[in-house]
């Protein structure tokens, strides 16, 4: 007799990595997944303290969000982990930038130590993070290598590379190239990965910026529309494919204007899609009343034309790779963390929205159910 905390019984499982479609049973102990068996074999001689049957939806390994902006304070972006990301899926979430070399002592104390989401930080490069309500980088001396080096080692496990936003800069007379050149350099002393924001303008064509990324670094706000697209005269840039070919991840970044419908559309026309898929949730979409999560930004890449197999394993499996927690998280295997997510389509397509007023008809993907660590999560 095997003995589980949770046993769940779902009539469509879908974890990518592992070849799982269809019908199973997964068995909960300690935390951990404990069993799978799929549901043509049967499950014997079996009781679990509770059970969950799920009818309906898709359930899925808990997400894995590339880009949000989880912080309880230090941050303008800044939002409650428990309660905005966690009980709409996303399990697992990385911290775009919420901190830097001046305050990533306070985040991971207050943010990451104290959220029963599960956190990585991407440090900011600029300094002060995202702490001052004005903007980043008011001074060349916010973009300090040795500085951020010393951060990225003072975190350890809790950081999983450098935040490198180089869009928006305040301080007058600074060059972005600079600051992308001096944020390299901080991420080959330290050894670890960078997410890079582009400059979102033709000021500096986007062939300068990628040049600077290396194998493994990650751009986000990939499906970015207008001036500085990887999309010019509806065809992806040259500079885009040869990036990818040189072992560049591209993420979505969806966010509340970094995403539109035409980039998005001629990419994926071209075979260019996302190596993963994130959500950019942060303040701004509450302050606006907009209801917004990873979900969501599924639906609207399906209803821009990618394929809804193609949009699982970027949500779950490959960020997982990215962060490095392949081992832990994102696949729905013996050992991994009990983390698990149920996924419903609405009945009638709807009008989804780009950044930039743009709509398309598509079925709305909601969570419906959070497991985090074996535990069932309320709904906020």
């Amino acid at each position: 007799m095997q003995d589980f905390d949770l046993m769940i019984n779902a009539r469509e499982v879908i974890s990518p990595a592992d070849g799982l479609v269809g019908p199973a049973s997964i068995g909960i102990r300690d935390g951990k997944i404990a069993s799978v068996h799929p549901r043509s074999t049967g499950v014997t001689n079996t009781r679990a303290n509770t059970s969950i049957n799920v009818e309906t939806g898709i359930l899925l390994p808990g997400l894995v969000d590339l880009h949000a902006h989880p912080a309880l304070d230090g941050s303008r972006f800044g939002i409650d982990p428990d309660k905005h990301l966690l009980p709409r899926g996303s399990t697992t979430v990385l911290s775009q930038g919420d901190a830097g070399a001046r305050n990533i002592d306070d985040y991971i104390r207050h943010t990451i130590e104290a959220s029963n989401t599960r956190i990585k930080l991407a440090i900011n490069f600029c300094a002060a993070g995202e702490s001052n309500p004005v903007g980043r980088f008011l001074s060349i001396d916010e973009a300090d290598v040795t500085e951020c080096v010393e951060a990225v080692r003072r975190g350890g496990s809790h950081i999983w590379g450098i935040s490198l936003n180089i869009a928006f800069i305040q301080g007058r007379n600074i060059d972005p190239i600079e600051v992308l050149r001096r944020g390299i350099e901080a991420a080959d002393q330290a050894e670890c990965p960078v997410m890079f924001g582009a400059t979102k303008s033709a000021d500096i064509p986007l062939d300068e910026q990628l040049k600077w990324l290396r194998p493994g670094d990650v751009m986000t706000y990939c499906f970015h529309s207008g001036e500085g697209s990887i999309v010019e005269n509806g065809q992806v840039l040259n500079c885009a494919w040869e990036a990818r070919e040189r072992g560049v991840l591209f993420d979505v970044g969806d966010g509340t204007a970094a995403f539109g419908f035409d980039t998005t559309e001629a990419a994926i026309s071209e075979g260019f899609l996302p190596d993963t898929i994130s959500s950019d949730f942060y303040r701004a979409h509450l302050d606006a009343g907009q209801e917004h999560d990873l979900p969501l930004v599924v639906s609207k890449l399906i209803a821009a034309g990618m394929a809804a197999e193609d949009c699982w394993p970027r949500i779950t499996s490959s960020p997982a790779d990215v962060l490095g927690l392949a081992d832990q998280v994102g696949r729905i295997r013996i050992g991994m963390n009990a983390d698990l997510c149920v996924l419903e389509a609405g009945d009638e397509p709807e009008s989804l929205r780009d950044g930039h007023g743009q709509t398309r008809m598509g079925v709305r993907l909601r969570p419906v159910l959070t497991i985090k660590g074996g535990e069932i999560v309320e709904a906020s």
